[in-house]
């Protein structure tokens, strides 16, 4: 069953204290296609500028991500500069150009709207809501979101929350969206606006997991190379998006192994810059990886 993922597809300059890489690929509907793409057929829609590199097209198309919803409009790409120092959850941005990204308007094409796996990446809520509005009853949605649309957009965001599953955020953005100390209290307080499911990742914490009045804890992949972390949460989203559009029924066990994959997933993109550590990732060690993280948290 195919998965249809709206989002940004970017060109960021990232610096951190392991290196410094320039116009490279980035985008949140970037990351998570290509993670999610090792489980399952992907489909983007998002919008690029005339100055998008050829090269990514095509490595999308090898990807088998399809582009059918990838607009090509005239003016440049979203493009995003940003600098970690030592503490890797937070980035302070050089700059941010929308460019063709500030009027993107979400189309979905015929064929794509029968999707049975719908993700609403960092996007305006209104944007989120609008393709709600032109689906076919998918199976299970899922959405992001970030700190600026909490701020400036909560009535919205929470009109989109009504009609999802799964809600994922970061742990700052649960507390700034509740007012709750207590990521636990966030997580049931998000939970009673209407996703069964909500996700809070902690980066290098790991994973808060609530689904009705089950919560589970994942730790984080302990790495010893860790080189720049944009993507991660993306990347989280799409190990997890991909393995549950594989399964043949959504439990709470299932759920379980999803957020592993995702774990799994974002602990191989923070290796290298980019998606660069994605393209030399294979399956294999996908689930070498999985079955380490098993013995590793196995308590008994």
């Amino acid at each position: 069953m195919s998965i249809l993922v709206v989002g940004s597809v970017a060109i960021d300059s990232v610096q951190t204290p392991f290196g410094k890489k320039d116009a490279v690929l980035g985008g949140s509907a970037t990351y998570f296609s290509i993670a999610a793409s090792f489980f399952n057929k992907v489909n983007m829609v998002a919008v690029v500028g005339e100055d998008f590199p050829k090269k990514y097209i095509t490595f999308f198309k090898r990807r088998s991500i399809g582009i059918e919803g990838l607009e090509i409009a005239k003016g440049k790409t979203f493009k995003w500069k940003g600098q970690y120092d030592y503490d890797l959850n937070k980035a302070d941005t050089i700059y941010t150009h929308l460019n063709v990204f500030n009027d993107f308007h979400p189309r979905i094409p015929g064929r794509l709207k029968g999707a049975n796996f719908l993700f609403l990446a960092n996007i305006d809520p209104e944007l989120q809501y609008s393709v709600l509005s032109q689906m076919d009853r998918p199976r299970l949605v899922a959405c992001d979101s970030m700190n600026y649309w909490i701020a400036h957009k909560k009535r919205k965001l929470e009109k989109v929350l009504t009609k999802v599953d799964i809600f994922l955020l970061n742990d700052a953005e649960a507390r700034q969206f509740t007012g709750e100390a207590n990521l636990l209290k966030a997580a049931q307080s998000i939970q009673s606006i209407g996703p069964k499911v909500v996700v809070i990742k902690k980066g290098e914490h790991g994973v808060l997991y609530l689904s009705g009045d089950s919560f589970f804890l994942a730790p984080a992949y302990p790495l010893e190379s860790l080189r720049d972390p944009t993507g991660a949460g993306d990347t989280f989203a799409g190990g997890m998006f991909g393995f549950l559009s594989r399964v043949k029924r959504i439990h709470e066990s299932s759920m379980r192994k999803a957020v592993i994959y995702g774990t799994i997933l974002a602990s191989f993109v923070v290796e290298d810059f980019s998606v660069n550590r994605l393209l030399k990732l294979s399956m294999t060690e996908i689930k070498a990886r999985y079955r380490h993280f098993m013995q590793i948290t196995k308590f008994s």
